[in-house]
């Protein structure tokens, strides 16, 4: 539990914002034994039910923080995608058992859990651990003084304070403070169309507890089950070809939404439980570090909406930073481990805005020829496609970002059978060779036997060593017999050394100057 300390303390890490980026990045922090103050300028946590997918990557780096049952308990779990056009049902991809994610993941669906429940949880278990949010507190501005940070407050009372940290991060959200005093830019833009989301009770055919997306003629429509019930998030496109003024502020309601897709596929809107009006930016910070001061979530990137994607990438952001901030403030690794952060998460932004761009523009794109395409096109192609195997396996991976990796990071190294320093660790449902990566630290896996040399190399660093056997599990999974893994903290595969050469881990350890264990012998 982190220790109370006066507000004159300086912390290891401020860290401006409370929504899951942040306090995810709080709770790793914390459980690396980091001292952190947590502020937001918010009274609470949020109320809207806002993001709602968290994505079964997410769900596996949960399972280090001892999040991850509490999150699938308390949410929904998603089985299938159903795509719909011109009101007849074209194609359905299931998630798990025999699905698309069966074997690749201990998650293999797509759970549903407002964001509001879940920040909810997310204070609950840093509260646990002696950290309370501080509310209604705003960061004015800050000073890189080189070996800290000095940050500029202002508190619920209106009085100002300054505040000491060795570290900064930015998760203050797509209008970021921390982003606009390091002079970093955001290019992008923004689509013409105004969007809407709505929190309702339905029925239907589509209402049935599964993610179900309907095209039609210059209208789209999503719908993200949350029960079995008929409750569940719509999204879709305002009917409002009189707005050119582009202001997404104009007063709007329900009734102004879209509704020949919806009534293509038979969903009837009983009752509106909460509905909101925005427009759809897509934009990635031109940098995510200066200095001391780092940016996260929607503060580094903003996209559409399409395929859950924005609230599990932030998550991401967060763990990827954390353990590097830990081993760098604990003299464990230089300071250039912290530049391969960006080098690591900006590229996956810039593809996944790039990717959700073009969805985006597919299904909300006006024309004749763009109707063609979903209309006629769309309808033969995606259940073709979606028969095989390979493209539903592909689809999911994307999707629920297991296939992230980091193959050309600064900090990747090596192959050893189809797996490559920067992947994530293939996960090997016979052994659950997941469960160790909850220690939150460096380890080695070998599948098979392990030379003598590499088991008295991982004790004089002190780091485990877990072996498995080798079986066709681990095959298909890509692993090599007898190559050695070296896992990152944060699950990611750091150096593939398929002779499971002590020479290659000691000499990539060595050129990125880490002190990897706990203890070394």
């Amino acid at each position: 539990m982190q220790d109370a300390r006066a507000s004159s303390a300086r912390d290891d890490v401020l860290i401006v914002g409370a929504g899951p980026t942040g306090l995810v990045l709080a709770l790793w922090l914390v459980r690396q034994g980091m001292r952190v103050r947590v502020v937001d300028a918010a009274a609470g946590p949020g109320t809207a039910s806002r993001a709602m997918v968290v994505q079964a990557r997410t769900l596996e780096l949960y399972r280090q923080l001892d999040l991850a049952e509490a999150v699938v308990a308390a949410g929904f779990r998603n089985p299938a995608f159903n795509l719909w056009t011109g009101g007849r049902h074209r194609a359905r991809v299931a998630f798990g058992e025999a699905g698309a994610g069966a074997g690749v993941t201990p998650y293999p669906f797509l759970l549903v859990y407002p964001q509001d429940r879940h920040e909810r949880l997310l204070v609950e278990r840093l509260a646990a651990l002696g950290v309370e949010v501080e509310r209604r507190t705003e960061l004015l501005d800050f000073d890189d003084r080189g070996d800290h940070v000095a940050a500029r407050l202002r508190g619920p009372d209106g009085a100002e304070r300054t505040v000491e940290a060795a570290w900064l991060a930015g998760c203050d959200g797509a209008r970021s403070v921390v982003r606009h005093r390091i002079g970093a830019g955001f290019p992008g833009g923004t689509y013409s169309k105004v969007f809407y989301v709505a929190d309702v009770e339905a029925r239907g055919a589509a209402a049935n507890g599964e993610v179900n997306i309907a095209l039609d003629q210059a209208d789209f429509v999503a719908w993200i089950g949350y029960d079995d019930a008929g409750r569940g998030r719509l999204i879709g496109v305002v009917d409002d070809p009189d707005d050119e003024d582009g202001g997404a502020e104009t007063a709007r309601r329900f009734e102004d939404v879209g509704r020949r897709a919806m009534t293509d596929i038979g969903l009837e809107v009983g009752r509106v439980n909460w509905f909101s009006t925005y427009r759809v930016h897509h934009r990635v910070t031109d940098r995510y570090r200066q200095g001391r001061a780092f940016l996260l979530g929607d503060a580094a990137h903003i996209h559409s909406p399409a395929g859950g994607q924005g609230m599990n990438t932030g998550i991401g952001d967060a763990i990827n930073l954390a353990w590097k901030l830990a081993a760098v403030q604990r003299g464990r690794a230089p300071d250039a481990l912290l530049d391969s952060y960006e080098g690591e998460r900006r590229p996956f932004a810039e593809r996944l805005v790039a990717t959700t761009d073009r969805v985006f523009s597919f299904v909300t794109a006006d024309g004749g020829l763009a109707d063609f395409v979903r209309l006629h096109l769309a309808p033969v192609l995606a259940p073709a496609a979606y028969s095989f195997e390979m493209v539903r396996a592909a689809m999911f991976r994307i999707v629920s970002q297991t296939q992230l990796s980091y193959h050309d990071g600064p900090i990747s190294a090596g192959r050893a059978g189809d797996v490559r320093g920067g992947d994530r660790l293939p996960w090997i449902e016979t052994v659950d060779n997941h469960a160790p990566l909850s220690a939150m630290a460096w380890q080695v896996h070998v599948y098979g036997t392990a030379r003598p040399d590499l088991v008295a190399w991982c004790r004089a660093q002190g780091i485990a060593l877990h072996r498995f056997g080798f079986d066709d599990a681990a095959s298909r999974a890509g692993l090599a017999r007898e190559a050695a893994y070296l896992i990152r903290p944060d699950t990611y595969v750091a150096v593939a050394a398929p002779d499971a050469s002590v020479a290659a881990l000691d000499g990539w350890r060595a050129r990125h100057g880490l002190t990897l264990g706990q203890d070394p012998a």
